[in-house]
């Protein structure tokens, strides 16, 4: 967002938010094409993802999160755009037509490699500094770019709150109610769980869909054109070794020990931040954000929607809404 659109938002206030792109009674989205998909070389990916508005906005990249795909941001990209953000939607490594440029290069999975993958977008693409958004994996990936490299980041929307994995805690059992909303995490940890995955992939991402949302009415045609990511050569070493990972059950990769370091430390987020829970959300925190609320020292707001886990593609003028309420807090 420019200097003379941001000092119109600030003196126009909460009105200016009120347009019809981004409230919520709104009956139609905007009618900007989601995509086509394109590549670049980033890092050690050729990075496959989408991008919406001027090539001179503020660039807002969304992230998507696990059994999802890009399309979780079909109608927030298009409405951000129409506010004149530069909008990237990238396919995380595993995911959609995201390679490995070479055979040879280790298909990583800890928390940092993905962080990694998207700053190296962030480079090929000339971005220095975006707004990051995300649910889930998103989240996650935001966070920690966030939290280590903040001079990166214009603001940040994270569902789910502060989600950077800390190993030593996911060793300590949960409350059985917790553990059993965890159950693909164990399955994946057997090798019945590599089977079942590799036999039943599209079967396991809609249980989760259903479980992880129970009040969201989406279309047969909705989950099958995301379960087309799923078919990623590398789609179910990335899940199931990114799973045994947070469970410690395979080692971190060494050249991540640094950051790891870093990140086993709780790092604080002192970038501008809304945080966001669905309500019907199995993995959303009791205590309405306060629970993560101390991991965000800089301007922020939190806020509860009527949805489940997949926010964006819940409740999309929300999450649009506060992209743009982000950039300006």
């Amino acid at each position: 967002m420019n200097v003379s659109r941001r000092t119109l938002l600030r003196t126009t206030g909460a009105a200016a938010l009120a347009t019809p792109l981004l409230t919520a009674g709104a009956a139609a989205a905007p009618n900007l094409p989601f995509g086509p998909v394109q590549q670049i070389d980033a890092g050690v990916l050729n990075v496959g993802y989408v991008e919406l508005g001027p090539a001179h906005g503020t660039p807002v990249l969304l992230l998507h999160g696990f059994p999802y795909d890009i399309h979780s941001y079909e109608q927030v990209a298009p409405l951000l755009a129409r506010r004149g953000y530069r909008v990237i939607v990238p396919y995380f490594r595993g995911h959609g037509s995201t390679t490995f440029r070479s055979a040879a290069t280790p298909r990583n999975v800890d928390q940092a490699a993905f962080a990694l993958d998207i700053l190296a977008l962030m480079d090929a693409l000339g971005i220095q500094r975006a707004v990051l958004a995300g649910y889930d994996w998103g989240s996650r990936t935001a966070d920690i770019i966030a939290a280590l490299w903040p001079e990166r980041v214009k603001a940040l929307v994270s569902v789910t709150g502060y989600l950077i994995t800390n190993l030593e805690f996911n060793k300590k059992p949960l409350p059985p109610a917790a553990e059993n909303a965890w159950w693909y995490q164990y399955y994946f940890a057997t090798e019945r769980g590599v089977d079942g995955l590799h036999q039943y992939k599209r079967e396991i991402g809609e249980f989760i869909w259903k479980f992880n949302s129970p009040t969201w009415k989406y279309s047969a045609a909705t989950y099958a054109r995301t379960a087309v990511a799923f078919d990623n050569p590398d789609y179910e070493a990335i899940v199931i070794g990114n799973y045994r990972w947070r469970q410690s059950l395979i080692p971190a990769e060494p050249e991540y020990a640094e950051l790891e370091s870093e990140l086993q430390k709780a790092p604080k987020i002192a970038v501008p931040t809304i945080t966001i829970d669905g309500r019907h959300d199995p993995f959303t925190p009791a205590g309405n954000g306060q629970s993560y609320r101390d991991h965000f020292t800089g301007a922020y707001e939190h806020r509860a929607f009527d949805v489940g886990h997949n926010v964006p593609q819940e409740a999309p003028r929300d999450f649009a809404r506060a992209v743009v309420d982000a950039d300006r807090l």
